[in-house]
Order: structure tokens, then sequence, then C-alpha cells
């Protein structure tokens, strides 16, 4: 056993390198071997692939899109926009940590039934099945992010993964390995999804009823205690049935957009099919949160504990303690921050008027004169205009250039250099002034329930038509018009532009590309949705620059990507080492 134990942490630290290699020792510094009757310290092993998740508020790769830029020109995202994009300069690389992550889960699988968690017979077996599911789950969702960030097209017209690993490496084994087809790693993903829906449930929740408990633990004289100290209230924020499953949707979307599509078997239908599948958990198109659109600024978050999610979101870390590290970074100058996140004129422009027509529509009473008037409520909520009140103190924002303060365009070293700052993610009840500085809580989503509304949406307009259904208890159309309608969008109860695009399927997904756009703005999505639609990377970011109260719109960045790089590259260092790996094309 110890000649084992010492080659897997030889090969964790080749997989990972030094750092990471220390990352899961640092609770306890022993042998793998003494897991097996230390259950904590098994369980590190899985808890090191949750640690790697990404989170919404730690993305905001938006700024390397037409929707935002940075004022930090040392700032990786600014680099990734403007021409800076490589194999061995990628922030958006996946390769290390989401490898690294299979690597453990990997081991735990291996181990997990060889660990007593309990002296029950049991309660044990009923641990290792959710373990087992939670790695399956785990392994899954690690896929995804591999496949989003490094598959595409190689150089041989073929769609490409990354190479499958579905046991633990050690120094014997053979790393030099070429990657899957990108058909072959979903229909991994697909297979680990489904193991991990038989053996989680869709919630963890404690029960009080034992008729609720599976019969094959009932048979082996599991009660309700039994059950619930494994699958009970204390469990809510691990990976559960219904987040594999929205997860599963995530995957199915961007496997049948056009830039994975080729020789990929998995349909819209499909990905609709998954999606309704977490929407009917929800209570269908009625369970829309009401209040999603304003999910990071809610004096209740505080109150939030025990892993209970708000009505918006469906899974996220655990609340951190209080602090202002996002606002420090975005609030504007005059508010004591550095103003990092400049949204765009472009995304600015895609917020319709309140009546739901674009703005570029004739119907739509748009002023140019007097821009932010009677605009879809979204715009202020998610960004600051000129004029604006915010902040614990209320101080009034004014980016224009004759606005005599720090916030105007280009006016201090943390001005915007669009004319915007970022409301969105942001708590407004933070204040940074040195001599009243306070924090606040923060939520820190993985996944919020309008994604999966918004991809069943995308998905059943190409499946169905923008009215159908597939056999579901709604359409396209009535998904986007329960979210258009929470936003504040219509006039007297009606949505005419809505009314209009539902007439072809072409006009409604340019109608759904746009509210995933507003919706899901700063949050690590445009980046990739960009990329699998095959749309233009390099329209140019726009601003506006006010002065005398005239608006005038104006170039700010371009940016800079070639058409390969609708795919993102397979690090430049794999490549090196390993010769039956093949880059995508272009890179």
């Amino acid at each position: 056993m110890n000649k084992n134990i010492l080659i897997y942490l030889a090969i964790i630290f080749v997989l990972v390198g030094c750092d990471d290699l220390i990352e899961p020792a640092i609770e306890n510094n022993r042998g793998l071997e003494e897991g097996f009757n230390e259950p904590r310290f098994a369980h590190g092993l899985l808890q090191n692939g949750y640690g790697r998740i990404p989170t919404i508020g730690n993305d905001l790769s938006d700024m390397a899109t037409d929707n935002a830029v940075s004022n930090d020109q040392d700032d990786n995202f600014y680099a990734l926009g403007t021409g800076q994009w490589a194999a061995n300069n990628n922030p958006m690389e996946q390769w290390s940590n989401s490898r690294a992550a299979i690597q453990y889960l990997n081991l735990m699988l291996e181990t997990v039934d060889s660990v007593k968690f309990s002296e029950t017979p049991v309660v044990n077996e009923m641990f290792q099945d959710r373990i087992t599911g939670e790695i399956y789950g785990l392994r899954a969702l690690f896929m995804y992010y591999l496949l989003q960030a490094h598959g595409g097209m190689s150089n041989g017209g073929e769609l490409l993964g990354v190479p499958i690993v579905l046991g633990s490496k050690n120094l014997s084994s053979e790393f030099n390995v070429p990657r899957a087809t990108f058909e072959q790693c979903m229909q991994q993903f697909y297979a680990d999804s489904e193991a991990a829906l038989a053996l989680l449930p869709d919630d963890y929740t404690n029960i009080g009823d034992e008729s609720l408990i599976p019969e094959k633990y009932v048979a082996e004289g599991a009660g309700v205690p039994d059950y619930e100290r494994v699958f009970g209230d204390d469990a809510r924020l691990l990976i559960s049935g219904r987040i594999v499953r929205a997860v599963r949707a995530q995957a199915a979307l961007m496997a049948t957009s056009p830039a994975f599509s080729a020789n990929n078997s998995t349909t819209w239908a499909d990905a609709a099919a998954y999606a309704a599948e977490v929407i009917d958990l929800n209570g269908g198109v009625a369970g829309l949160a009401a209040d999603g659109v304003t999910w990071f600024d809610d004096v209740s978050i505080s109150d939030v504990g025990g892993g209970v999610n708000p009505d918006e979101i469906l899974w996220r870390t655990s609340i951190a303690d209080v602090n202002s590290d996002l606002e420090a970074d975005n609030y504007p100058p005059t508010l004591f921050g550095n103003g990092l996140v400049n949204p765009t004129q472009n995304l600015v422009d895609a917020f319709p008027m309140d009546n739901g027509y674009p703005i570029t529509d004739p119907s739509s009473g748009f002023d140019p004169s007097d821009p932010y008037t009677g605009r879809d409520p979204r715009l202020r909520q998610f960004i600051i205009v000129n004029g604006d009140t915010f902040g614990a103190s209320g101080g009034v924002v004014n980016t224009a250039v004759d606005g005599d303060t720090n916030d105007g365009l280009n006016q201090s070293e943390n001005a915007t250099r669009t004319g915007y700052y970022l409301r969105k993610l942001l708590r407004s009840d933070v204040n940074l002034d040195p001599n009243a500085t306070n924090g606040q809580a923060h939520l820190d989503p993985h996944i919020r329930y309008t994604e999966i509304y918004l991809i069943y949406a995308e998905a059943a307009n190409e499946a169905f038509g923008p009215t159908g259904t597939g056999g579901n208890a709604y359409s396209a159309v009535d998904v986007i018009s329960a979210i258009r309608q929470r936003a504040g969008l219509g006039t007297a109860g009606t949505d005419p532009y809505l009314t209009l695009a539902q007439g072809s399927t072409e006009d409604m997904r340019e109608l759904i590309k746009n509210e995933r756009r507003l919706e899901l703005c700063f949050e690590g999505f445009r980046f990739w949705d960009l990329r699998r639609w095959e749309e233009d990377l390099t329209e140019a970011a726009l601003g506006v620059r006010i002065e005398n109260g005239n608006h005038q719109v104006i170039s700010v960045e371009n940016r800079v990507f070639d058409d390969y790089m609708i795919y993102g590259p397979v690090p430049f260092n794999e490549m090196l080492k390993y010769g039956a790996l093949e880059q995508n094309m272009g890179w």
C-alpha cells in the first residue's frame, strides 16, 4: 500500500504541479491509506473537485467581448480581447484545472468502496452511493468545462474533444494519448451523468416519512434518521440530481450549437428535453423567480443559511464572510472604487425600450438625445449610466467629460473608458468610504435558473419552432414572454414585438439571443456564446462621449480575433510534452 501511495502522490505532482500537490494537503498531510478509516480525510479528494468549480462572480470575460472593456490594460481579459490570446497565454484555459479535478475524482472513485463512513452497514452503503454519484456528476461537469474551452476542429477537419481519462494516473500510466472525438467525449459525459442520476436524489432534503426512502435502503433496514444523515438538509450544497440535469442541459446546448454540431448526435430536441426536466422540477414557467433580475443585490442574502437557495439560484457556493471586493474593483472612483468593468455602448443599445421594441425599430419611440428614458428597466439594474445615483451614500455618478468629477469619461486612472460603469453583481449597500467602510454578504452562484429557461427557449425554438412545445407544457415563446414580463417589458399587458418575432424561427432566434445577452451579461457567457453561435468576434467595443448634454458614440477598443478562434487552444506546454495530441486548427 505504501508503495502505491507514493506513486499516487508522485503522479499528482506531475499532473498538477507543486502548488496543487500542496493544496489538498493543507488540512491533513498524511498517507492515502489512512483515509480508509478517516472518511473526512478521504472525502478531501472529492472536496478538491468542488473547490475547482468556477463561479459566476469570478468570470469577467465579458471584458473581452462586445459587452465590456477593462479600464486596466494589465488585465488578462484586456489582453484576451486585443489580440494577445495564444496557446501559451490563455486566461480561459481549463485544461490544468479540470484534468487535475478529474484525477482526484478518479482516485476517490477507486477508493470510495474501501472507506468506512459509518459502522451501520446501510448508512455506510448510502454514503458510498452518494459520494459515487457526486464523483460521476462532478466528472461530467469538468468534461463540459474541458469541451467548452478546448474542444475544436483539427487541421484535418475532425471535431475533437479531450483525452478521456476514466482512472487515476500513476507513474506507469500512458500519458501520451490522443484526444478523443467531441462525440466520444459527449457520450462519456452522458454516461457519467446517467451514472450520477442513478445514485443521487434530485434534491437533498429531510423527508420525515419512511415511504420516501428508496426501497433498496428500506430493505436493508434504513430508517428516516439514517436516510437524512446522508441525503438530508446538511448535504444541500453538494451536487444533486437536479444539478446534474442542469449541467446536462448546458452541455447539450453547447453540443448542438453550430460550432460543435458536426458529426454530433446531440440534437436541439435533446437540449430542450434536458432543460425541461429542470424547469418542471422548478414548477414550470410559473417557477421563474419574480426577483431573478436583481438576485445579486438583496438584503435577504445575509439571512440565507443552511444551504437554502433563493428562488433564482439553482446551485451556489457557501455564503462567504461579508466583504466588499467586487465593489472595490468596480464602483466608480467617486465612490472609492477602481471602475474595472466598463459596459459598452453595444450592450446598452441591446436593451430595448420598455414597450419591448428594439431602439432601432420605428415603433420604439427611442430618443437619441434622451437615450436612457423609457428603456428596459434591466438597463439601469445592470449598468450605471450618466446621472444615476448609486452606492450606500446615494452619490450621483456623472460620466460626462464636462461633469467635473473623476467619474467622467477618461477623467482619471480608474475612470470609465466607455461612459458606463458596472452595476450588476454589486451590492448597492456597500460603503467604500474610508471613514465609514462596510462590506456585505454576496451570493456566488454556479448556476441560475434563468439560464436553464433560456437554454430551453433557444433549443425549443430550433427544434419545434417558436410556439411548438415538443410535448412539454410550454413553448419558447412562453418562456421568453415570462422573462420579458418579469423585466417589465410590454404595453398594457401585451408584448407586441414578441408577437411579431414569433412569426418565424429566425426572428425568434435573434430575440432569444438578445434576451440571453441581457439576462446573463457579466456572468461569463457572452465569450462562449459568440463562439458556439459562430458569430462575429471582432465587433469593436463602443462607448459614449457626453458633453453639453450631447451624446456622441465613440470607438473604444478593437476586438482582435481570427476566425479559427471560435475554438480555444490545447495548451502549448501540453503540445510540447505529448506528440499524440493534435492542436485545434489555426493555433
